[in-house]
């Protein structure tokens, strides 16, 4: 049945991007005669997407606007192959490390992929609170999520973001792009004839923790001490049953049944005068969280004309986190503006400003300041409410109660007196001029700006565990980044052959400060300011500026629409390198071959084949100030501290070079796609820092060396199976499999089998090895004989320890997937979206201490025996070098205290695979004729959910588990993670 249409055509073809196709001739029922989708490359020039011979996968606005997240990456999660979205689990904003195709270089913060807004990148720093996550008994601070640039980004502003995956792909934005870019852009008014269009867009979700460790409240606390009578006993301080058992963090104790002991009575703050029910508290953990709270508010007014256009939005979040006395609001404010001075002459403006405020974010980490910690000590037979009244009486901000230790705080002193405040101002935006000289000839000038300014407070009371005296912070963060550039563009036709050229030049420069004020201990318990400080330490600011001067071209040609080829080529100049290696060159060349118009293939049933290919080779600069030798300022006023790391005077760019090939298809009317693509991405010479000898003065220097191959697959599938009126279902799924390898290592480590990279609690090591991987996590492991049977020491019946460590997993997995389906049923949208991966796996500090004071079901095995004792299962070495089955006897403590201990990696990692509900939605729009009287063009209801089911091997709150270094996500480590939030929520949709 042939009809005539004017309406649009939403479809998602090839698994790359969302077509946008107003069909305005007699086209038989869901079929398209052309394909011609447009996309955004890098410098922000528009391109067909079937010219290009690389993948340029796009995510529209719909994704970022229908499920709303405190961070708009994570509406990426699952919908992108080979984009790994990785957070560290610390809290609402969510910093978010975003890789593409694998990891290429030795350092985890060279990973990262480059994030352009309007064609103008972002230098998206993080300043760390420079604390490592495992901090137990060090006496300092933790590290904090404080958020990056991507938090400032409002998902209501993004018309649509371009995932350019590899070097080619990016190879005109330089070395920053080495590792991939995200294009974002952002909306400008669409109104038709000047109408005013003002849209409202308002979501109200609620949080609750997606998953919880497997607690056990059979046992209480205790370290299996028995009485005079020979029973297990509980007494919280001596008493005439016994001795203290109070002390302790472990729940080794007597099992709930019944009787009665001396406990801790929260009215006398010491020892119950009558003995009272010895009983589980089921609450104690899980009770601390509350249900946390999210709105969010979006008004947006546009409006265009064939002359002009603008748009202005203004959006204010509020987030009251899960853990009480938590969370942060945001204000965001956009303006775009495009006016055509001259039918040769345009100029255009967009500016963004976001506000982020919090007077309170959690820490994370394995510290005595986290709640992390405190659920991790927290005993089965503890009240949480003996901890609410906070302060002992007539000691208000003097002495916390904290009555089993004072190595554990109390969570409502970490809550409510323990605060990590934050104010952040952002501004990004650019100014565009364009002008064209004749049809064939324009030229571009483009400034853009990002500016953060940055306010943090940290606030610690007497009496907690790191700061007995209090302690008080300020820090001043200042990050400026300008951004100009010019582009000549030539267009040219001769015949069937199609020629355009692109040139231009660019100047970035990037401006970092800091000012750190510390208070340490403070003078008036309470009084949270610098000039009540003990001892003031005020640190010189240090700057940290670089400069890159670039130019470039592109030149791109195409014969009949059927063939295409470009050519790219930049040189950069760098102030991060020195004169003799300043100025380093980089070319690309990629090809894409329309093999069905070629050959003439087209028909009903298979409708489009492209092959595509591409090579590129990126230099990369280093980070500033790794020339000549720099002191650091140092606690003393006045004085300095020697660096550590020796410089390198001759440092080298390093080298990235990138292969891809792939085919893309089309069938059935264009109702069924799919693409594929296979990558080879090779980084040598890499700037790395090594080890050296102390007698030299110094502890690391910094080295050109190594070498590293990541090879890919990456697939996607895109089907519309059912397509009516009233009904049409379409799906869309995507798999991403890296391999990654160590090609070489420094020379310095010829002689021995590893380098390790980087380490975690003193006992995970991240090791490179030649013919390894980079994310091998290294550690100790159970000692086994040939049947692969644990072996045990004879003489104390615990495991027997190995000398030396090994190779316990990699922390990336082996494949990632993603499934999206979308149904549409009338007036009703229901959609649905399921991600996953398999293999990979992390260390888990939180199952380590848990396990080592049996706190989780899997430690009541043996309980039972009335002995207090287990005998591990395995095996024991004898003289004559045979085995025999182990029969020692050993205290429950000692056997899970030693089986679980932190060193034995092995024992504390598991598998990450895991399979998300990743978000759902039901929305219901309203018709014309229902909407109409009440003036509006668009009504739509909406309930959508994130995170509303999980399968995991994993026991703690999350697989997609990291640890919080300072700034750096280091993936494969769980120290202190915070409970991830299941969210369900409300939303509605307005225009008029």
């Amino acid at each position: 049945m042939r009809k005539e249409t004017q309406k649009v055509l939403l479809l998602s073809v090839l698994g790359l991007v969302s077509l946008n196709l107003t069909a305005q001739q007699k086209v038989k029922k869901d079929s398209i005669k052309e394909i011609d989708e447009v996309v955004v490359t890098a410098l922000g020039i528009k391109r067909q997407d079937k010219s290009l011979g690389y993948v340029a996968e796009k995510v529209n606005s719909e994704v970022f606007e229908n499920i709303q997240n405190n961070n708009w990456v994570q509406g990426l999660e699952g919908r992108v192959s080979g984009l790994k979205v990785q957070t560290a689990g610390a809290g609402p904003l969510g910093s978010a490390r975003i890789t593409l195709r694998g990891e290429k270089s030795f350092s985890l913060d060279n990973n990262y992929a480059l994030i352009v807004v309007d064609g103008v990148p972002l230098s998206n720093s993080t300043t760390g609170t420079g604390t490592a996550a495992y901090g137990a008994g060090t006496g300092g601070d933790l590290p904090i999520d404080l958020g990056n640039g991507l938090n400032s980004i409002n998902p209501d502003d993004i018309e649509s973001v371009t995932v350019l995956k590899g070097a080619s792909a990016a190879a005109l934005y330089g070395s920053r792009a080495a590792n991939g870019a995200l294009m974002i852009t952002t909306k400008s008014g669409k109104s038709k004839n000047g109408r005013l269009r003002v849209s409202f867009n308002s979501s109200l979700s609620f949080d609750s923790v997606l998953k919880w460790p497997d607690y056990q409240y059979e046992y209480g606390q205790g370290t299996l001490a028995k009485n005079s009578a020979g029973e297990f006993f509980y007494s919280y301080g001596a008493s005439a049953d016994g001795v203290s058992t109070g002390g302790t963090s472990s729940a080794f104790g007597p099992k709930f049944n019944g009787q009665y002991y001396f406990q801790y009575d929260p009215t006398i703050l010491g020892q119950s005068k009558e003995r009272q029910l010895w009983r589980p508290y089921r609450d104690n953990v899980k009770g601390f969280w509350e249900t946390g709270v999210t709105s969010s508010n979006n008004v947006s007014l546009e409006s265009s004309n064939d002359r002009s256009s603008f748009r202005a939005s203004l959006t204010y979040l509020d987030n009251k986190w899960m853990m009480p006395n938590t969370g942060f609001d945001r204000f965001n404010a956009a303006f775009s503006f495009d006016h055509k001075l001259t039918d040769k002459f345009k100029i255009s403006t967009k500016f963004n400003y976001a506000n982020t405020k919090s007077d309170n974010l959690p820490a994370t980490g394995y510290n005595n300041q986290s709640i992390s910690y405190f659920m991790i000590f927290q005993n089965p037979n503890v009240d949480l409410a003996w901890y609410r009244p906070v302060w002992k009486p007539g000691q208000e901000e003097i002495d916390q109660i904290h009555p089993f230790s004072s190595f554990i705080d109390n969570p409502y002193l970490i809550a409510y007196h323990m605060l990590n405040g934050v104010e952040k101002k952002m501004i990004t935006g650019n100014i565009t001029a364009t002008y064209d000289f004749n049809k064939n000839f324009s030229m571009m000038l483009r400034s853009g700006i990002e500016i953060l300014n940055e306010e943090r407070t940290t606030k610690r009371p007497y009496s907690s565990a790191n700061y007995l005296k209090g302690f008080y912070r300020e820090q001043y963060i200042k990050n400026n980044e300008f951004n100009n550039d010019v582009l000549f563009t030539y267009k040219k036709d001769f015949g069937k052959f199609h020629l355009n050229a692109n040139a231009g030049g660019s100047i970035r420069y990037n401006e970092y400060v800091m000012n750190d004020y510390r208070a340490e201990g403070l003078k008036v318990a309470g009084d949270y300011s610098l000039n009540n400080a003990i001892s003031l330490i005020t640190k010189v600011p240090k700057p940290s500026d670089q400069q890159t001067n670039s130019v470039y071209g592109l030149l791109s040609a195409n014969y009949d629409n059927l063939v295409f080829l470009d050519v790219t080529g930049r040189n950069d100049w760098s102030s991060t390198l020195p004169v003799q290696y300043r100025s380093f060159f980089y070319p690309s060349v990629s090809t894409s071959f329309i093999l069905s118009d070629i050959f003439k293939l087209s028909s009903p049933s298979f409708n489009y084949w492209k092959l595509r290919a591409s090579w590129a080779k990126v230099g990369v600069a280093g980070l500033p100030y790794q020339l000549d030798k720099y002191y650091t300022p140092s606690d003393f006023v006045g004085s300095v501290l020697t660096p550590g790391t020796y410089p390198n005077p001759l440092l080298k760019p390093e080298d990235n070079t990138n292969i891809e090939a792939g085919m893309d298809f089309s069938a059935l009317k264009n109702r069924l796609g799919y693409n594929i693509t296979f990558y080879q991405n090779d980084t040598e010479n890499q700037i790395i820092t090594v080890p050296t000898l102390w007698e030299s003065g110094y502890s690391n220097r910094i080295i050109n060396a190594g070498k590293v191959r990541n090879r890919g697959i990456e697939m996607s599938l895109n089907g519309l199976p059912f397509k009516s009126q009233n009904f049409s279902w379409s799906i869309a799924a995507n798999w991403s499999m890296n391999r990654n390898k160590i090609l070489t290592l420094p020379p310095e480590f010829a002689g021995e089998s590893f380098y390790t990279i980087s380490t975690v609690a003193g006992v995970l090591y991240y090791n490179a090895v030649v013919g390894g991987s980079l994310g091998d996590l290294y550690g100790f492991k159970l000692v086994r004989n040939p049947n692969g049977e644990v072996v045990y020491n004879p003489s104390t019946g615990l495991p027997e320890r190995p000398d030396r460590v090994e190779k316990v997993g990699n922390a990336f997995p082996k494949w990632r997937a993603g499934l999206q389906n979308d149904f549409k049923i009338k007036n009703w949208q229901i959609s649905f979206s399921f991600d996953g991966q398999y293999g990979g796996v992390a260390y888990s500090q939180t199952h380590h201490k848990m396990s080592e004071q049996g706190k989780l079901q899997h430690t009541l095995m043996g309980r039972d025996n009335p002995s207090g004792t287990i005998v591990g299962q395995g095996v024991i070495l004898n003289p004559d070098g045979t085995y025999s089955p182990n029969t020692k006897a050993v205290g429950l403590a000692a056997y899970y205290g030693d089986y679980y201990r932190r060193a034995n990696v092995e024992t504390n990692t598991f598998d990450t695979s895991f399979i998300k509900l990743r978000d759902a939605r039901i929305a219901y729009s309203f018709s014309k004729d229902v909407i109409a009287p009440l003036k509006l063009t668009e009504l739509t209801l909406a309930v959508f959910g994130k995170n509303l089911w999980m399968w995991t091997k994993f026991p703690m709150f999350d697989p997609e588990v990291a640890a919080l270094n300072d700034s750096t996500i280091t993936p494969g480590a769980e120290i202190g993670q915070l409970p991830t939030a299941r969210t369900v929520g409300f939303q509605v949709n307005l225009k008029f």
